[in-house]
């Protein structure tokens, strides 16, 4: 199921050729857009593990990936016990978004812009998110944009829902100064090429 726009697609995209590798489709997409996915690899099994882990497989409603490319957190959501039509996937490239089509045909697929992402994701959510689990490269957008994608992000989601981050940076990718938002950084993952952290961030209570 494949959403772009207002429209149900699908397609989303020409595929890849026939023996492409994911991680030489996700290569050649970052040798096209290099601040667009931020590394040179896709995320390793060991840091999507991580990632996957702060989501309760016991939560009720949709569980948003913002980013996913060929999907190497997306299968670590599903090993972790999140049902893969629970999965709605917000993904830019089309290329990417046919190669998820193809491994998650169960997911919903939504091809749109992750930084408005109210607005892409209008009408396509059945209830608030348990989560949202973000593979963009923050670092590269500024703090200003970075932080409208979190607010953005908790008016889709239940009160005290995760929303979960990577960085290979030291610090926090979202800007911590003033916060709207508790935060909790993981120790780092050395045996992630870079070495990267995961950082969780809860809407504060309005009570």
């Amino acid at each position: 199921m494949i959403h772009r726009g207002g429209a149900r697609r699908t397609n989303c995209g020409p595929r890849p050729a026939g023996r492409l590798s994911e991680a030489a489709q996700f290569f050649r997409n970052w040798t096209e857009k290099p601040m667009q996915l931020g590394s040179v690899t896709p995320s390793s099994r060991i840091l999507s593990k991580v990632m996957a882990s702060h989501v309760d497989p016991a939560s009720v409603g949709p569980v948003v990936e913002i980013g996913p490319g060929t999907g190497p957190i997306t299968q670590a959501l599903v090993e972790h016990g999140i049902a893969e039509e629970r999965l709605v996937l917000v993904e830019f490239s089309l290329e990417f978004c046919d190669l998820l089509a193809r491994r998650f045909p169960r997911a919903q697929i939504v091809q749109g812009d992750a930084y408005a992402l109210a607005q892409t994701l209008e009408g396509k959510l059945a209830g608030k998110a348990a989560a949202v689990v973000c593979g963009l490269p923050l670092m590269t957008r500024p703090e200003a944009q970075r932080l409208d994608l979190l607010a953005q992000a908790f008016t889709l989601m239940q009160p005290g829902a995760p929303f979960v981050q990577f960085t290979y940076a030291l610090t926090s990718p979202i800007p911590t100064r003033d916060a709207f938002f508790t935060w909790k950084g993981s120790p780092r993952i050395w045996r992630n090429v870079p070495p990267a952290r995961v950082w969780t961030y809860t809407q504060l209570s309005m009570n």
